[in-house]
């Protein structure tokens, strides 16, 4: 008998992230903290609302709302 390994049958589950989550994702480290700062949380929490993590709708519709506030890219 052969002895497999957990999850062997399933596939990979990534979390599926909006185009305002990889647009976050892709600013620089200090561009992100402003953002952070100005919606009220922290760098951490903002990160990991850009990787599809769970966090409050409070906070995740602040850094939606600063993002929307950027020039978008020309």
């Amino acid at each position: 008998m052969h002895a497999r390994m957990r999850g062997y049958l399933t596939p990979a589950k990534r979390p599926i992230r909006s185009d305002s989550q990889t647009r976050f994702a892709s600013l620089s480290r200090g561009r992100r903290t402003k953002l952070a700062k100005a919606a009220g949380t922290t760098l951490l929490k903002a990160d990991q609302w850009a990787r599809g993590g769970a966090i409050d709708a409070a906070v995740a519709s602040a850094i939606e709302a600063q993002l929307g506030k950027l020039k978008k890219p020309s």
